[in-house]
């Protein structure tokens, strides 16, 4: 007999399968969110005590939009799994932060299926909408060098799974690159006419074209190279924008910014955002960031947690079909803008922007002491 969860992962994996091309009429997302609720409430015990503080049940909840939204601090506090944390097959974790590595967000998988099916057909999608199977430059590093990455295990699905032959690893577990193994594959990739897709943190690229031009180095990548970066434009010691990034890919590798692309994922998420499609990439600083037809997206009211119609200023929130067995409803603690083709980020909420995700936190450590 099938189990009522089997049955739902199966009715996901089917939609995810369709690809983000696919669309999910409203009715038919609503029916989905209502069943992912329905388990979550029932196997997630820290859950369900933020929900019931709340005043939300199954029963009880309207549309998606009122399924109670958890803030992503809450994956520091409780462990957020429908089981045992014990019995997960991944385990990722969010950066160190200023609490010490103790204090590291942390998202439990018990199955990988719907996670890899989300990553591989946004992948697919937005790198590699020509059908190519490029050879895949990896500037992040292998999953086995950091297994709690989600961001290490998502390349290490894309290599997998959609590299061609001659795909590679070229940085070490702390961000170090290997210059030499880079420069030769990117140099055979030159003289075989073979396009390659390159991946990596904004800040590894950086780093990199630093060093390409103390040495005076360019490359001249085959037509149909692409890049996808992942964000973190802010380092140490100065601030680059996307804009100046992909004038560096266009002047020192031959990539035009039209096929680089940005990556937007979470470590609470299984699902990712893309700011474009390689070889049709618009102006880079007019880009929003668009999910698979299996996430929705809003932006609530800093304060008051009050949804808000698009166009407005708020702290973004996201319910992601995916998140099957964790929380689907996450509440971010960016600022942003929705509109009806994606969302763009601001910025960090902090201060009195902040006061919703500090109220929505609170609710949730206070439903744990009980």
């Amino acid at each position: 007999m099938v189990d009522a969860r089997t049955e739902l992962r199966s009715k996901l994996l089917a939609r995810i399968a369709a690809g983000v091309d696919a669309p999910i009429p409203d009715a038919e997302f609503d029916a989905l969110a209502r069943g992912v609720f329905a388990h979550q409430y029932a196997c997630n015990r820290p859950y369900r005590l933020f929900c019931e503080r709340r005043g939300v049940t199954p029963e009880t909840v309207e549309e998606w939009g009122a399924i109670p939204a958890v803030p992503t601090d809450a994956f520091k506090a409780a462990a957020l799994v429908c089981g045992d944390p014990g019995d997960a097959r991944a385990v990722f974790r969010t950066s160190g932060t200023t609490a010490g590595a103790g204090r590291r967000g942390t998202h439990y998988l018990l199955d990988t299926s719907l996670y890899d099916a989300a990553l591989r057909a946004g992948f697919r999608a937005h790198l590699l909408p020509d059908g190519v199977r490029p050879r895949i430059v990896s500037l992040i590093p292998r999953p086995q060098e950091v297994r709690d990455s989600s961001l290490s295990h998502m390349a290490g699905e894309v290599v997998a799974e959609l590299g061609a032959a001659g795909s590679g690893w070229y940085v070490s577990p702390d961000g170090g690159i290997g210059d030499d193994g880079l420069r030769d594959a990117l140099r055979e990739a030159e003289r075989e006419g073979a396009p390659v897709c390159i991946l990596g943190t904004a800040f590894a690229f950086v780093h990199w074209m630093d060093a390409l031009r103390e040495r005076g180095e360019r490359f001249r990548l085959p037509h149909g190279s692409r890049v996808m970066d992942t964000g973190g434009f802010k380092g140490r010691s100065r601030e680059v924008t996307r804009e100046e990034l992909y004038a560096g890919f266009e002047e020192l590798v031959g990539i035009p910014p039209a096929w680089c692309v940005n990556e937007y994922g979470m470590t609470e998420m299984s699902s990712q955002f893309y700011d474009g499609v390689a070889g049709r990439a618009g102006d880079a600083g007019a880009r929003l960031h668009a999910g698979p037809p299996w996430v929705r997206m809003q932006a609530a009211d800093p304060e008051t947690l009050r949804p808000l119609p698009h166009g407005e200023v708020g702290v973004l929130r996201h319910w992601d079909l995916a998140n099957l067995d964790s929380v689907m409803a996450i509440q971010t603690a960016d600022l942003g803008i929705t509109f009806s083709g994606g969302f763009r980020v601001l910025g960090r909420a902090t201060g009195a922007e902040a006061r919703g995700c500090s109220i929505a936190m609170d609710e949730l450590l206070s439903a744990l002491r009980r």
